[in-house]
């Protein structure tokens, strides 16, 4: 299934979009940036609102999934994921436990962390049906996963990273022979996307410091399975 979105990111710590397009069991991305800041309510009280127009609202989410036209509940969800906090993104994907997931994600944003927390923690328990989180998960195989930017389609199984280790954080070079053709957005959300891919937004937030895009493969390259790996040992 496709995931829509845009492009871009400069470096451990900044705002992180994904791709235009990617296959590999997401449904749908739709992004609300919007409204000037404002002073904010308590998150948990937001939280609690959020989750009670979810129920009123799921019966028409279950039936606009069920029958294939997620865009049904578009405007609907844009707005109860704006009124938690309007510098919120959200997706509903197709879940790695249960069948769909709800995610909202500040970008790992310190500034919103509250919210996500907040909203997080008065979600109910994952079911058979729906899961639910604050950040975008990893995909449980990124080489299984294929982005597909207009004409152009990148396996994420050919991307080859070089990860070299400072003080627990670790700057990486992305390589993919289709890099060097693609437009400077597109080239960007490609350098990112596999990461987050690979490591889930919140993991790859605390853990990349720099990264850059390589025009060759780099020497002592390694796949992104391996990357994981090798993060993991680094967090634990």
């Amino acid at each position: 299934m496709p995931v829509s979105g845009r492009g871009g990111h400069t470096g451990r710590g900044g705002r992180r979009d994904p791709g235009d397009s990617v296959g590999g069991g997401r449904l749908a991305r739709w992004f609300k940036r919007s409204r000037d800041p404002v002073e904010q309510p308590d998150p948990a009280v937001l939280a609690e609102r959020f989750w009670c127009e979810w129920q009123q609202l799921l019966p028409e989410v279950a039936a606009a999934l069920g029958e294939g036209e997620p865009q049904r509940v578009e405007n609907q969800l844009c707005e109860m994921v704006a009124a938690l906090h309007p510098d919120l993104h959200f997706s509903l994907e197709r879940g790695i436990r249960s069948i769909y997931a709800f995610v909202v994600s500040g970008q790992e944003d310190p500034r919103l962390r509250p919210y996500t927390d907040a909203w997080k923690a008065a979600a109910e328990p994952d079911t058979p049906l729906w899961e639910f989180h604050d950040s975008v998960p990893a995909v449980p195989d990124p080489t299984e996963v294929t982005v597909n930017l207009g004409a152009t389609r990148v396996a994420l199984a050919d991307v080859r990273v070089h990860a070299q280790v400072e003080e627990g954080l670790v700057d990486v070079a992305v390589y993919h022979p289709a890099l060097a053709g693609l437009e400077p957005s597109a080239r960007a959300a490609m350098t990112f996307l596999p990461l987050d891919a690979t490591l889930g937004e919140r993991l790859a937030g605390e853990r990349l410091r720099r990264v850059e895009a390589a025009d060759t493969e780099p020497a002592d390259s390694i796949g992104l399975l391996e990357l994981r790996e090798l993060v993991h040992r680094l967090a634990s």
